[in-house]
């Protein structure tokens, strides 16, 4: 039986690194995206080097938090998968504010910062998990991943939104690990060391992040995309069944060095 991943954010960063991982291990690609016209030439050279692999992957330009478009999204999936089934979901959304708390109104974050923040990048994982459980789509020993980051334990400037929903993520973690297991679903999170993607790049002041992160590094270097998407790879395989609920640290040792 064919056996597929399916990517939310699948078009830059850790969940294109991770989708040509995957497909180096042999998985069909299900990949969700939102991205201007103006970089399809772009997106279609990294697809075709996906599908140059011999695996199939099909590329869909959807806003998934859309709640009135997850229903036509998941019988899209579900006719496409066909008799196939979904070894492994990755939610790696980056659509935050990233403004401070304290300012002018004009300035500073208001409720329905925090709200879509938290839902984009925090809740609308458990969401997209239970779609799949509902519609039966996943495998008997599924794997369910998202990323979360030190932001959720430290305060970096204009992160509150963003950490709020990395904290949300590393609770669900634990409930959905617990609550979805009797449905075989294995649910991890990885913590990934600072990385030079088009999320941090959109953070006002992201190049003290940078600074700090290779001070920091016993490797001196930044944290790669490919670095987490071969730890996701590892945790795609039989040998991690037994993995589930937990935080997994991909940094290099990166958040545990102190001064």
């Amino acid at each position: 039986m064919a056996q597929w991943a399916v990517i939310l954010g699948g078009s830059s960063g850790f969940g294109l690194a991770t989708a040509k991982k995957l497909a180096a291990e042999g998985l069909n690609l299900y990949i969700l995206h939102r991205d201007r016209r103006s970089y399809a030439k772009t997106l279609s050279t990294e697809w075709e080097s996906i599908r140059a692999q011999g695996v199939s992957c099909v590329t869909v330009n959807v806003n998934v938090l859309d709640q009135e478009k997850q229903p036509s999204i998941v019988e899209d999936m579900r006719s496409t998968i066909g008799e196939g089934q979904v070894r492994c979901m990755l939610h790696s959304i980056a659509q935050g504010n990233v403004k401070p708390l304290a300012g002018s109104q004009e300035e500073r974050l208001k409720a329905e910062d925090f709200e879509q923040t938290i839902y984009a990048m925090g809740t609308s994982w458990q969401v997209w998990t239970q779609l799949l459980i509902d519609a039966r789509l996943f495998a008997d020993n599924a794997r369910s991943w998202a990323l979360t980051s030190e932001g959720s334990r430290l305060a970096g400037k204009n992160y509150a939104a963003v950490g709020a929903a990395k904290g949300t993520l590393e609770t669900l973690c634990k409930y959905m690990a617990r609550e979805y297991a009797p449905l075989g679903v294995r649910v991890n999170l990885i913590s990934a060391g600072v990385t030079r993607t088009r999320a941090l790049e959109g953070i006002p002041g992201h190049q003290a992040f940078i600074d700090n992160a290779l001070a920091r590094n016993p490797f001196g270097r930044l944290t790669q995309p490919e670095d987490v998407a071969n730890v996701f790879a590892l945790l795609a395989k039989p040998e991690a069944d037994w993995i589930n609920g937990a935080v997994i640290r991909v940094d290099g040792g990166e958040q545990i060095s102190g001064w």
